[in-house]
């Protein structure tokens, strides 16, 4: 068949230029040959070279232990469920909760590092991960450690909110952790103080509202919401449904 065009282009019997489209990605080819016989290649010598990556690539997720709060907030935000809190010792020898990462189940999709209120958890440029059992692929809080983070690394997660677009200043930004805040529908609470005890940062005390008929003082607790970051343990812990989130910003 390419005999038969050649010949028919040869002795000018065929002048439809059109035919000839095989010949641009011929030249093309031939030009990008010259180009990198001339000038270095497209490709790098792997492992020997890498290239560069910006400092918010998704690579490994990548903790920060003692910045940690151990909210949860990574696990629950955690498409792959790759993501549970475990108990660990601190510098101090205290038995603290904190992420423990299945990098085998991990997407590397990054809204660990964009969901943590405190940066705690951040991406890493780390891709290099083979190993040769599955077990290995389980990263403990301490193994999570990265020594090189940057500020780029601490993906923020921040909205905008139809109010502020509505009223004419869409350009403002808020962090989703103070956005919402739990709020007490007090005929509800039993004052079983568990929302306090499940508070990662401390922002509940129980205030006392008097007693009740069996002589018993009645709390209730009173959110900071300077200290809050929004993990919605409370909410979670609540036995009753007592505690609900409400938009403050």
């Amino acid at each position: 068949m390419t005999m038969e065009y050649l010949e028919k282009y040869r002795d000018g019997r065929h002048k439809n230029w059109k035919d000839l489209w095989i010949v641009g990605p011929i030249f093309r080819t031939f030009k990008l040959l010259v180009k990198t016989t001339i000038h270095r290649p497209v490709t790098v010598l792997y492992p020997y070279e890498a290239l560069w990556n910006p400092d918010n690539y998704r690579g490994r997720p990548a903790l920060d232990f003692n910045k940690c709060i151990g909210c949860g907030m990574c696990a629950k935000m955690c498409v792959c469920n790759s993501i549970i809190l475990v108990d660990t010792p601190d510098d101090e020898g205290k038995t603290v909760s904190r992420p423990q990462i299945n990098i085998g189940r991990c997407s590397f999709c990054g809204y660990c590092a964009e969901y943590c209120p405190v940066d705690a958890m951040t991406v890493s440029p780390i891709v290099e991960l083979a190993e040769f059992t599955r077990s290995d692929l389980i990263y403990g809080p301490r193994r999570l450690a990265y020594e090189h983070t940057t500020e780029g690394m601490k993906v923020k997660n921040e909205v905008t909110l139809l109010s502020d677009y509505l009223n004419g200043k869409g350009e403002i930004r808020h962090h989703f952790a103070s956005i919402d805040r739990p709020e007490l529908e007090s005929a509800k609470c039993i004052s079983c103080q568990k929302c306090k005890k499940v508070c990662p940062v401390d922002a509940i005390v129980m205030e006392e509202h008097g007693k009740n008929a069996k002589g018993r003082p009645i709390l209730w607790p009173i959110i900071n919401n300077e200290t809050c970051v929004t993990c919605e343990n409370c909410i979670e812990a609540c036995p009753k449904d007592a505690l609900h989130l409400k938009e403050v910003c």
